[in-house]
């Protein structure tokens, strides 16, 4: 895959992340890794989502909290971290609001669109896949990273090396995701051996239990919890999708989601991106670069 070094050797990113950030944040650094004072008098006509978060002076932003060196919540100190909060943080400046003024709201993966949809959150960072059938409800600024489907199981786990393994175990993921959709679609395993919960930590959870056999998600996820716990967990088998994350977005608001690409454009042009990756994902020694941004 084009951007498969984007996630190599991301169980070492997890493990030096917590250095470079708040004491005992995995996901990268407390406060924003781009520094800046938020952008002054933005204007962006015709945005009704944009309209709400100037009446109300605050900006409240979809994440996920249990996806370490993405988007992660310290039990602890209550911070948010990962490269999915600091892209997050960079747009809510360039729309003129301060990490002060930011209100995380954390989403469920199967409530992604409605809460976008009802304005419950003004967008959504957090390993969210653009696709054609999310393109029917919500709209997307992106892509802004590249993963692929992959497959955590126990670490003496022999039998499943691949997708093509699957068959007879039980697999586990998010309720409403991409991936255990695939798994579905694809007959990877029986219908009767799909698990489904609400968060990967769960998930996690009925793996190391021995209730399920497999989880599988997005590699950069899969691989930030095997870093947590590498004499229990591994990531095994080629990656066998390609996910393009994005900024999802209200359907209709075309004119914030040109405002975004605009913001993460400049980004990529002026190193932004770059400073994210290498101080969140990028502590792992694998280089990236930017994806090309879909102009529709």
């Amino acid at each position: 895959m084009k951007f498969r070094a984007l996630v190599v050797g991301l169980a070492a990113a997890a493990l030096t992340l917590t250095a470079c950030g708040q004491s005992g944040s995995p996901g990268g650094s407390a406060g924003p890794v781009v520094s800046e004072a938020p952008a002054a008098n933005v204007q962006v006509p015709d945005s009704a989502t944009f309209a709400a978060m100037q009446q109300r002076g605050r900006v409240v932003i979809g994440v996920k909290d249990d996806q370490p060196g993405l988007g992660f919540k310290d039990a602890t100190t209550g911070e948010y971290s990962g490269f999915d909060i600091e892209i997050a943080r960079l747009v809510a400046a360039k729309l003129g609001f301060g990490t002060d003024k930011i209100d995380y709201k954390t989403v469920p993966s199967a409530a992604r669109e409605d809460a976008i949809s009802r304005g419950e959150v003004d967008y959504y960072v957090g390993t969210y896949t653009i696709n054609d059938s999310r393109k029917q409800r919500v709209s997307f600024a992106g892509p802004y990273f590249i993963a692929g489907q992959s497959l955590l199981v126990r670490a003496d786990e022999t039998a499943i090396t691949g997708k093509d393994t699957l068959k007879g175990k039980k697999v586990c993921s998010v309720t409403g995701s991409t991936p255990i959709q695939r798994v579905r679609d694809q007959g990877l395993t029986e219908p009767n051996n799909i698990v489904e919960f609400q968060t990967y930590t769960q998930c996690v959870d009925q793996l190391l239990s021995n209730q399920v056999d497999a989880v599988t998600t997005d590699d950069a996820i899969l691989k930030g919890y095997a870093s947590q716990q590498p004499d229990k967990l591994k990531v095994v088998g080629e990656t066998f999708s390609t996910e393009p994350y994005g900024i999802g977005l209200n359907h209709d608001d075309a004119a914030l989601r040109g405002k975004i690409i605009d913001i993460l454009q400049t980004a990529y042009d002026d190193g932004s991106w770059q400073k994210i990756y290498d101080n969140t994902l990028g502590k792992s020694g694998s280089p990236a670069s930017p994806p090309a941004l879909q102009r529709y």
